[in-house]
């Protein structure tokens, strides 16, 4: 376990550690769209040739240029190895490519067979390029992507928004092995959140609220729930009632809580984790500095925090002296009655 006594630097770096934690730092800010076919997916294939056409310029074709003639094949759907077959090309590799490479892979492997083959390639149908909204939204759904770029907020409102409070949802997105969450009244106050999607994409809203646990000589010892945005330390003791004058040691209030091995620069060595890789930390705050005070507007809450303040010593005394009175006082009065 690591004891750790709170101050600016401590509230300033965990305060960072929550910011590397942003949508925006995890996932960056490019919102250029490159289509590419995956498995699945149905793709149309056009092809025209120069004329005198001899392979794709047949009276049947579908489309035309000049005196050029062409051919709408039909749709090819990119099988499990990821190809499409086209006529005197054969198998040609789809998955992975974006329409423009598709086309020149075409153009090329019919040059010399078709006379001078231009090629046009276009998505029937998406299978893939499409992000997947699920959790404690009005309607879990698909939304397919487009050159338009759509963002988090998009994927939302698509999905018929979420159906609890705004500050009671946390936003969950899951890109490949990279996994992030923020209240979702962070993505809407803070643009810079609202994130472009990607293919592949996971995006789930969690309605799930927060708590801290009060305990000791607070003004209160239950659970307390907060919002998903988050309070700071000096939130939490006011929403605990604050601290029982005649009980409470100022110098004795203290957070505890597990975090990351990298969460800070830890004071005992080795550090100790639990199973699940955590550290158990004890953080110390002492009010009777009045820098706390500011400090403590800074220190943000985590779910499931235990917030405790102890008995001052001279409370302690009190609970000791009213026991010895509660047994000397029956025994004084019996022996007087006695008399």
């Amino acid at each position: 376990m690591q004891i750790v006594d709170v101050n600016y630097d401590v509230a300033k770096k965990l305060l960072d550690e929550r910011r590397s934690a942003d949508f925006s730092v995890k996932f960056g800010q490019d919102s250029t769209y490159r289509q590419q076919f995956g498995l699945g997916d149905a793709v149309e294939v056009t092809i025209w040739e120069a004329p005198p056409a001899a392979l794709f310029g047949t009276p049947g074709g579908v489309a035309e240029i000049g005196n050029g003639r062409g051919m709408t094949l039909p749709d090819q759907v990119v099988d499990s190895s990821g190809n499409i077959t086209v006529p005197f090309a054969g198998p040609v590799r789809a998955a992975g490519r974006t329409p423009d490479e598709l086309q020149r892979d075409i153009a090329t492997k019919l040059r010399g067979i078709a006379h001078d083959p231009q090629v046009l390639v276009r998505l029937s149908k998406n299978a893939t390029s499409y992000v997947t909204v699920v959790g404690d939204v009005v309607s879990s759904t698909r939304v397919p992507l487009t050159p338009h770029g759509e963002r988090l907020l998009d994927a939302l409102a698509s999905a018929g928004g979420v159906r609890e409070a705004v500050d009671k949802v946390t936003i969950q997105l899951t890109r490949n092995n990279v996994v992030a969450s923020l209240p979702l009244e962070n993505v809407i106050r803070d643009t810079s959140q609202n994130v472009p999607l990607h293919a592949g994409d996971v995006v789930t809203a969690l309605f799930q609220p927060y708590s801290f646990t009060a305990l000791g000589a607070a003004g209160k010892n239950q659970e307390v729930n907060f919002e998903a945005q988050g309070i700071t330390l000096a939130q939490a003791i006011a929403r605990a009632g604050g601290l029982q004058d005649s009980r409470a040691d100022a110098q004795g209030v203290f957070v505890f809580r597990f975090e990351k091995p990298d969460a800070l620069t830890w004071p005992d060595s080795p550090v100790r984790t639990t199973p699940d890789g955590k550290v158990p930390v004890v953080y110390r705050i002492n009010l009777r500095d009045p820098n706390t005070f500011f400090v403590a507007q800074s220190f943000m809450m985590n779910n499931n925090d235990v917030l405790y303040v102890s008995n001052a010593p001279v409370a302690e005394l009190q609970k000791f002296l009213n026991l010895v009175f509660s047994v000397a006082y029956p025994v004084v009065n019996s022996v007087n009655a006695f008399k």
